[in-house]
């Protein structure tokens, strides 16, 4: 991509998602995730009812009276976005692809963390780990993560949702949120998913395309598999095969149900042709 069309396409998306960011995810962004802890700021005289584990005794032995210390939530943050950039994502069949929605989901949730001074990272997966963009604060660092989101190239095509996992747990040792957002045409990161929620505040974000789940029955078309470049002819006007199709996802759908219950991990699914806005904003309140 020209360097002029790539600059007019990060300009586009930082304005729409930039806005939505300031003006639908302000408070809900800041009360869905917490502080890592909690940080002093001061001290004031001790009062009835106080904790006396808060009692701070040196200011207490130098006024010869007591003193607690006060504490707050420590709102910094680290906020890890693992980007599923395989095949599958280069696929839409309504306004958008799929890998466009989520370059606008992901800068939406960037613009949400530096909002409240949290530092933003990124790793890039398909088969393999494609990129990782240290954790760092400030618009500049986000609007490069957008560069790479609209002009990245992956050396793959395929999905390995369960290696993302474990890389990022080796390089990211302190607690984080961390959004996983993919189509998740995956199977096999059960163990992976459980292992990195008990670490860190994981959250999954699935975005698909309808013509996915229903295929229309247009006649004998030629498809291919984005992932695998498998081509099969395929008669979509038969009824089996559209049932057999359903029937795959239907369990699929089942399959990754199952697997982020039993991790504990919040999903959020949305589809090409839908607003994001409201499926994140349900996300968010269900965690408050």
């Amino acid at each position: 991509m020209e360097a002029k069309e790539l600059i007019k396409k990060v300009r586009k998306i930082e304005i729409k998602t930039k806005g939505i960011s300031n003006q639908v995810f302000a408070g809900s962004y800041q009360s869905a995730f917490k502080g890592k802890g909690m940080a002093f700021t001061e001290v004031r005289e001790y009062q009835f009812g106080d904790d006396i584990r808060s009692i701070d005794w040196n200011v207490t032995a130098r006024f010869n009276h007591p003193y607690v210390k006060i504490f707050e939530e420590e709102r910094e943050l680290t906020v890890m976005l693992l980007i599923d950039v395989s095949g599958s994502n280069e696929f839409g069949s309504r306004s958008q692809l799929k890998e466009e929605m989520i370059t606008e989901i992901a800068a939406v949730l960037a613009f949400s963390a530096i909002n409240n001074n949290d530092k933003v990272g990124v790793i890039f997966f398909s088969s393999t780990i494609e990129k990782f963009i240290p954790p760092k604060k400030g618009t500049t660092h986000i609007l490069r993560i957008i560069r790479e989101l609209i002009d990245f190239k992956p050396s793959e095509q395929g999905t390995d949702i369960a290696m993302a996992l474990k890389y990022m747990r080796n390089v990211i040792k302190k607690k984080s949120i961390a959004f996983l957002i993919s189509d998740f045409h995956d199977k096999g990161f059960e163990d992976a998913l459980t292992i990195v929620s008990k670490k860190h505040d994981l959250v999954g974000i699935r975005v698909y395309d309808e013509l996915e789940r229903n295929l229309p029955p247009a006649g004998l078309m030629r498809l291919c598999d984005a992932e695998t470049g498998k081509m099969i002819w395929a008669d979509t006007s038969s009824k089996s095969f559209r049932q057999q199709l359903n029937a795959y996802e239907q369990q699929h759908n089942q399959y990754l149900d199952t697997v982020f219950k039993k991790a504990s991990v919040d999903i959020a699914t949305i589809a090409t042709h839908q607003d994001y806005v409201p499926p994140l904003m349900g996300m968010f309140k269900r965690r408050i």
